[in-house]
């Protein structure tokens, strides 16, 4: 069926296009795979806050353990899901005005747009590499009795997410790219 993605095919019959092209259906590949997983993580999330509630209400019985899962999976279907609604265009844009730009100027809004997304997620993994390895180093686990025993664990996926992120961008900026050299050739025609 193909990995979906915006805009045109990609076309071109430079050695560096074609690279380009592969490496951006490579990447896609990726995030579509990892989008399709997260879809299962929320699944299973919706799963346990169903029966977490259901135990609680019946039952009275409550269990801190599968409370804190419930976070660490939502906190891993948001830092997944990221790249996936980017390479999806779920991302949000004021399109009042985005639809009625220019091709040159759409194309200069996302290099911009690509550019900053790519800044703030390298950013990111910057920051949060630290606050992992200490968490790592110190064995950190939760505070509360019963909880998950592998903090650190759930604090990893911060730098894997953005990650995640900085790869679809990259992506996301070569098919721009080549998109916008195809217009242009196209209109030199």
């Amino acid at each position: 069926r193909g990995v979906p993605h915006q805009g045109p095919r990609l076309s071109g019959d430079s050695p560096m296009s074609d690279a380009t092209r592969v490496a951006v259906r490579r990447i896609e590949a990726l995030i579509d795979a990892v989008g399709r997983a997260t879809l299962y993580m929320t699944l299973a999330m919706i799963g346990l806050v169903a029966v977490n509630v259901l135990l609680r209400y019946t039952l009275s019985f409550g269990s801190v353990w599968s409370q804190e899962l419930e976070w660490h999976l939502l906190a891993a279907v948001i830092l997944f899901g990221m790249s996936y609604a980017l390479q999806r265009g779920d991302n949000v844009r004021v399109d009042v005005f985005y639809a009625n730009f220019t091709p040159r100027a759409k194309f200069v809004v996302n290099l911009v747009s690509g550019v900053l997304t790519l800044a703030i997620a390298l950013l990111f993994i910057k920051l949060s590499w630290s606050y992992v390895l200490q968490s790592w180093a110190i064995g950190e686990t939760s505070a509360d009795p019963g909880g998950i025993p592998w903090r650190w664990a759930v604090k990893g996926l911060i730098p894997l997410g953005f990650g995640l992120l900085a790869l679809q961008t990259v992506g996301a900026l070569m098919r721009l790219v080549l998109i916008e050299r195809q217009r242009v050739e196209s209109h030199r025609v």
